[in-house]
């Protein structure tokens, strides 16, 4: 009785890991989203290229630069998360198969996302920066200045903490 019970409760919690897969999904959708966004700014950059001064065009590449780097966390989370914790992803045969997919773990996730949000980070900074240059807008304050940076060095130190604490546990692993 107990016996069945508890494989009961086990193949339920094992099988529970499939309520991600409509998150996975959303994400999906979330490049859709991405997407016209990103082709929305390529359309008002390519229809003002010639009026706009070049900081304005800098600004605006670096607007798809960014918008460029989420998709990429995106597709980051979405293909190890599933294949980590839902299922793996059959598609070994195809030659467009990124080579990281099947081979990236919780780890290496972890500090992969961790890496794409500071370079996010770094080019919103930058941009601040550029922005801060251009004589016709509106300043941000040394204080809203120095939230930035300070937000961008506590990234940095997040991954530097995360990569130390695997090379710990890596080393120890193999004690």
């Amino acid at each position: 009785m107990f016996k069945a019970i508890e494989h009961l409760l086990e193949f339920t919690i094992f099988r529970s890991r499939w309520l991600l897969a409509p998150m996975y999904l959303g994400l999906v959708g979330g490049l859709v989203i991405l997407l016209v966004k990103f082709c929305q700014e390529f359309m008002h950059i390519a229809s003002h290229v010639l009026e706009a001064q070049e900081q304005e065009v800098v600004l605006s590449l670096l607007a798809l630069v960014d918008i460029t780097l989420v998709a990429n966390l995106l597709i980051m989370v979405i293909f190890s998360g599933y294949e980590n914790f839902v299922s793996k992803i059959d598609v070994a045969e195809n030659e467009d198969r990124p080579e990281w997919m099947g081979k990236v773990d919780y780890s290496g996730l972890k500090l992969k996302l961790i890496g794409s949000i500071v370079a996010i980070s770094a080019i919103d900074l930058l941009k601040a920066f550029v922005h801060q240059s251009s004589s016709d807008s509106e300043h941000l304050s040394n204080t809203q200045m120095g939230w930035m940076v300070g937000i961008h060095i506590t990234f940095i130190v997040t991954g530097l903490l995360f990569a130390i604490m695997d090379h710990i546990a890596e080393k120890n692993k193999h004690h």
